[in-house]
């Protein structure tokens, strides 16, 4: 279907692409991967034929259509599903030349035609594109000029799914979707009958719906069989054969060179010497794999834990006007929660989101926070927000006000902005780095209770990796909004449904919700109608028509593995300090760090025990559920 032929592109000082090729077979499935600012959309522009390569070629069949969605969000005062419908440009050609016919013989040619394309289906197909994506019947109606950007580009991306082309090319289409939005196009994209490529870090995506990776790395472009995470178990397993081979070329190469060394100036093995500096010569060198840096996310823990609950809600309700958009709020967080908030845009999460961090007042009911509460917010318009000629430095400097620059850009650096990138305005930053420096901020002081709506939409899968690694990490409170379910089913312990002005706790993990959001866009069947709606709470479900035990257990194999990776990372750490103290010098030549180590060594060991215990309670509860 796409056949990438030696190209080479260079735009500035950076080469994109070096030779590059690559062949797509038809009706593949696609994930196109790659570090941030790679070149991936810049692929998808010299397919669409908006660049050209400095050298090498892409071809395509004669007459393939192509569907890209643009980067600027569509108006007018078209009507959403008159918008989506006008994306199939062979119908709406039809149809208008349908109303002006006159001859015939052209008539019943029109209308064959529009029989074999099921034009007259068209809209009800159109409605259920715009319905998966967060549109109800009302809201179709409505002109494009009415909705913000980010709807608007949904809209697009209905369209171009609509047009139904033979090549779709999507760049981070799930940027601008919700999680349900994002479940319903990896159901959507399992099933679409032609061939697709689709740039994104969305992990839960890339396994779902690819049965390709096209991966750009190094400017080199390689096709793997298979989903993401086969693509990653590929890749690791290359890696250690080429570093094996590289070792034993490497030997190779230092026995021969050792033996040029010694020979070459005597007559009678000059031969020798000379035959293998040719060996040497024509050796091929093993190149290894080897993954780029990926920079830490650093975010502090809260120095002192305060007692339970941290934040306890009673009937209460909270909105922007006289109506509320929450109400009947019941609700308790603990000091080591970890809640995913789930439910449709436009339902309610970012405005709990700011009631619980106080930035909202509540309009009835009761609310008690913990004296000394401190909650940290991120939120993903702050990006858009940020002051574009700001700098990291600049932005530190304003939360240390009394700190020496040495100190002010030692924390720019373990914020990830080491050297010349401290001093870089905001408008030069990559959206990647932008969420990195706004994350840092709002964990500066180790809150009790981190908010982070949407913090991955800028991130690379390795830095989204590094960001739940951080998260799992972090001792206080966190509060989750995401679209990337790999994202929540890492980081998050309970799930909350926010729906229909309500907040409940959700019985089931990201497997039962995708069920439900199917379920109820009318793409399950009756079984997952009735568990989908036992999830919610609105059912229980019989025991025998929904066992729970399987799920428990496979959760909490989840948990134990994520709590033994902590106590291997403390043990680690504590092994590190014994050896620094097993030094006599410490305790001589600079006695306040050996004085640290130990304090820290402490500390370490109280976190080391607390893990071992979770990992005992875990362990119970895990031989309970099978059981069961």
């Amino acid at each position: 279907m796409l056949h990438i032929n030696d190209i080479t592109l260079r735009l500035g000082p950076q080469l994109l692409f070096d030779k590059a090729t690559a062949a797509l077979p038809g009706t593949a499935r696609a994930g196109f991967v790659g570090r941030n600012g790679a070149g991936k959309s810049t692929l998808f522009k010299m397919i669409a034929g908006e660049l050209a390569p400095d050298a090498g070629a892409i071809s395509l069949p004669r007459a393939t259509r192509l569907g890209l969605v643009e980067q600027e969000a569509p108006g007018g005062t078209r009507s959403l599903i008159d918008f989506v419908l006008a994306a199939d440009l062979e119908r709406a050609r039809l149809m208008a030349e349908a109303e002006t016919a006159a001859d015939p013989a052209r008539i019943g040619e029109i209308q064959t035609r529009l029989v074999d394309i099921s034009a007259h289906a068209a809209p009800a197909r159109a409605a259920s594109i715009l319905a998966g994506l967060g549109f109800d019947e009302t809201a179709q109606q409505r002109p494009l000029d009415e909705f913000s950007g980010g709807w608007r580009m949904r809209v697009a991306l209905g369209a171009v799914l609509f047009s139904s082309p033979d090549l779709l090319l999507l760049d981070e289409p799930t940027n601008y979707l919700d999680l349900e939005g994002t479940l319903w196009l990896i159901d959507y994209l399992k099933r679409y009958p032609a061939t697709v490529l689709v740039i994104s870090h969305d992990r839960d995506l890339l396994d779902a719906v690819c049965d390709n990776i096209l991966h750009l790395d190094q400017a080199k472009l390689t096709l793997w069989r298979g989903n993401y995470s086969s693509f990653e178990r590929q890749r690791r397993e290359r890696q250690a054969i080429q570093l094996k081979q590289k070792k034993k070329q490497d030997d190779r190469r230092k026995h021969l060179q050792s033996f040029v060394d010694r020979f070459r100036a005597k007559a009678t093995k000059a031969a020798q010497a000379q035959s293998r500096l040719k060996m040497l010569a024509k050796m091929e060198p093993v190149m290894a794999i080897v993954d780029g840096q990926v920079l830490p996310f650093h975010l502090p823990s809260p120095k002192k834990s305060l007692s339970s609950p941290l934040v306890a809600m009673e009937d209460a309700s909270a909105g922007y006007g006289a109506e509320p958009v929450l109400r009947r709020l019941s609700l308790t967080i603990s000091d080591d929660d970890r809640i995913g908030l789930l439910g449709a845009n436009g339902n309610g999460k970012s405005t709990l989101a700011k009631l619980v961090a106080g930035r909202l007042k509540a309009q009835g009911g009761s609310i008690r926070r913990s004296a000394k509460l401190e909650a940290g917010f991120f939120a993903q318009h702050q990006i858009d927000d940020l002051d574009p000629k700001a700098t990291p430095c600049q932005c530190v400097a304003l939360l240390m006000r009394e700190a020496p620059e040495a100190r002010i850009r030692a924390k720019c650096a373990q914020l990830g902005f080491p050297n010349v990138k401290a001093d870089t305005t905001a408008a030069q930053l990559s959206g990647g780095e932008k969420a990195r420096l706004l994350l840092g901020l709002a964990s500066f002081n180790g809150p009790h209770l981190l908010i982070l709506d949407e913090p991955a939409n800028h991130l690379d899968i390795d830095s989204r990796a590094a960001l739940i690694e951080a998260i799992n990490d972090y001792r206080g409170a966190v509060i989750l909004v995401s679209h990337d379910k790999y994202l929540l089913d890492a980081c998050a312990d309970r799930l909350w449904l926010v729906e229909a002005g309500m907040v409940k706790p959700f019985d089931g993990d990201i497997d039962d919700y995708n069920e439900y959001v199917l379920a109820r866009a009318g793409g399950g069947n009756g079984r997952q109608m009735k568990q989908a709606r036992g999830a919610a709470g609105q059912a229980a479900p019989d025991r025998d028509e929904n066992p729970r035990a399987a799920k428990n257990a496979a959760l909490l194999d989840k948990r134990i593995a994520a709590v033994e990776a902590k106590m291997r990372k403390f043990h680690d750490l504590v092994s590190r300090i014994d050896k620094a103290l097993a030094e006599p010098a410490v305790f001589i030549e600079d006695r306040a760090k050996a004085a640290l180590l130990s304090s820290q060594r402490g500390e370490l060991e109280r976190m080391l025990v607390a893990a071992e215990e979770e990992w005992l309670r875990l362990a119970g509860d895990l031989d309970a559920a099978r059981i069961e």
